[in-house]
């Protein structure tokens, strides 16, 4: 393997971020393994030759060229360029003696279970591009033993389906205050259709509508005056908590699940009024429990008050559905 240098600050020290070596049987999950690093936060290269390792650590000036913060996972395996099992356990240590914080992962999997997944996906193995998919898989087996034998972590993947190689790479790196779920708290009208990325609708056209109000029916959600009218319905307030409630019970699930986003809408009749008001309180609950998301209103500045929210039979939209409940 070619000599790789090391990072060194301007006082001699190393300033290296935390880098994992992601490494394996082909067919085990090292490229699934690199995308879930990457939801983690982490600054993710596939079969990087191995002489390119000094300049993706390299620093100048205490500057590095990608984010000095943001820890790196390197995927290679036998097809790497200049592979060399022996030669890479002999650089990772003189790595660390360096003071690079690395870290080698190993992921393994039955011949048998190996031998199955090529033959579902078609794919021929690396090694035996003309010969069983058997042969390929002993061989290679022999190859990466050094790799696996000086690994600190092995995550055998024989019985994972993805969710649960996500699972096992979450528990182990996730990053402190980073939230490997991306959530989105939308208010929409049903008026112009549920959204395509919803994840979780709730309806709360049950609550009182403020479109009957002359006084409110020109302002939104956002406004303290339409807050007030809808939080003083007396079901509001139980069913804002149960719905944070299970909010809250289902977040970390979805996140231990390896789901990366997550929407979560909340409907009326036209988009502007209780939808807002609801989307935005919820916003406020999940972020005060350490959820914070992003607060998105669909259909809060579209069209005349009248036609988005709750507009009575021959007024805007309504109008061009025949049929529908024009109950408010």
């Amino acid at each position: 393997m070619p000599a790789l240098s090391s990072p060194v600050s301007p006082s001699g020290a190393a300033t290296s971020p935390r880098t994992l070596l992601v490494t394996g049987m082909s067919g085990a999950g090292r490229s699934t393994a690199l995308k879930v690093l990457e939801d983690l936060g982490y600054e993710a290269v596939d079969n990087l030759p191995l002489g390119l390792f000094d300049k993706l650590l390299a620093t100048s000036d205490g500057h590095a060229d990608h984010d000095a913060e943001r820890p790196l996972a390197i995927g290679i395996d036998s097809r790497t360029r200049a592979f060399d099992a022996d030669a890479i356990v002999d650089r990772i240590g003189d790595l660390r003696a360096e003071g690079v914080d690395i870290t080698l992962v190993f992921l393994d999997c039955s011949g048998t279970e190996l031998t199955r997944r090529f033959s579902e996906t078609r794919r021929r193995h690396p090694l035996a591009l003309d010969r069983p998919a058997a042969d390929g898989i002993a061989r290679e087996r022999e190859i990466v033993a050094p790799l696996r034998r000086a690994a600190d972590i092995v995550i055998d993947t024989s019985d994972y389906a993805v969710s649960d190689l996500r699972r096992a790479l979450a528990g182990r790196f996730a990053r402190a205050g980073v939230d490997p779920l991306t959530l989105t708290i939308m208010s929409f009208g049903f008026a112009r259709g549920l959204p395509r990325d919803a994840d979780l609708v709730f309806d709360v056209r049950f609550l009182a509508n403020p479109h009957w109000d002359a006084a409110l029916r020109p302002l939104t959600g956002e406004d303290p005056e339409v807050g007030a009218y809808v939080a003083a319905d007396p079901a509001f307030a139980p069913a804002f908590e149960r719905i944070a409630d299970l909010l809250l019970l289902l977040l970390p699930r979805y996140g231990a699940e390896g789901k990366s986003y997550l929407t979560v809408a909340f409907g009326c009749t036209g988009g502007r009024h209780r939808s807002v008001y609801v989307a935005r309180m919820m916003a406020e609950r999940l972020a005060a429990a350490g959820w914070a998301g992003s607060v998105v209103h669909r259909d809060k500045a579209s069209g005349a008050s009248a036609a988005a929210d709750g507009a009575g039979a021959g007024h805007g939209d309504e109008a061009a559905l025949p049929g529908r409940e024009q109950t408010r």
